[in-house]
């Protein structure tokens, strides 16, 4: 083990984590007031921090998000693996074999399910897209849900009639909240696959060397 400390080695998660946490709570507090105005504006009653935590208008713009960002790993982890791009540093080498194409070995120190083998390692072999699969469905579950039930608490206010999920996911307005996230996503990864070609940043290994000739893949 390193004689780094646990912050050392761990900071770049730490960080981001905490940024996450941040910018989640901002948003908590922002769509609280932003609720209440909408109900003030309909002679509704406002909602309690306890409250809305369980609303439509936070879950749905909660996992509307989250939603997005799995998609995006999702499809980048599993693109990667056959897609290529010349002079990019998100790109696999365009003509020689990769340390992640080999199969793995067996070895003292391998995670457990190589030392399994079998159906375990078959599995493991794909874990990360899974992981990311995973999570992308019980985000679009909870965003539909979420999306349903601001919907549904929006008619109620106008007294007009609610309508059932399964009238909902035909609905114009859920897919718009899931397309706008999802293109925007996928802008993101674009941006960086193709600005890493000719653009640098020194001591990131999301750069290329500075130095390195613009078309050379990594």
């Amino acid at each position: 083990m390193s004689k780094k400390g646990f912050l050392y080695r761990n900071s770049l998660s730490i960080v981001l984590i905490v940024f996450m946490l941040s910018c989640l709570t901002a948003q908590f507090f922002t769509g609280w007031k932003t609720d209440n105005k909408e109900l003030a504006e309909n002679g509704s009653p406002a909602l309690s921090l306890g409250q809305y935590i369980h609303s439509g208008h936070f879950i749905q713009a909660t996992f509307e998000n989250w939603e997005s960002e799995f998609l995006q790993m999702m499809l980048y982890v599993v693109l990667t693996v056959s897609l290529r791009q010349k002079g990019s540093s998100e790109s696999k080498s365009l003509d020689k074999e990769e340390d992640v194409d080999k199969e793995p070995v067996p070895h003292a120190d391998a995670p457990w399910a190589v030392k399994k083998g079998g159906i375990w390692l078959k599995v493991y072999k794909h874990s990360l897209s899974l992981a990311f699969a995973i999570l992308f469905i019980v985000s679009f579950s909870l965003h539909f849900y979420g999306s349903l039930k601001d919907y549904n608490e929006e008619q109620i206010s106008k007294e007009k009639p609610t309508i059932t999920a399964s009238q909902y996911i035909t609905d114009s307005r859920f897919w718009f909240e899931s397309f706008q996230n999802w293109q925007s996503e996928f802008l993101a990864v674009a941006s960086l696959v193709i600005l890493s070609i000719w653009l640098r940043e020194k001591g990131s290994p999301e750069s290329k060397p500075v130095d390195m000739p613009h078309d050379e893949t990594p």
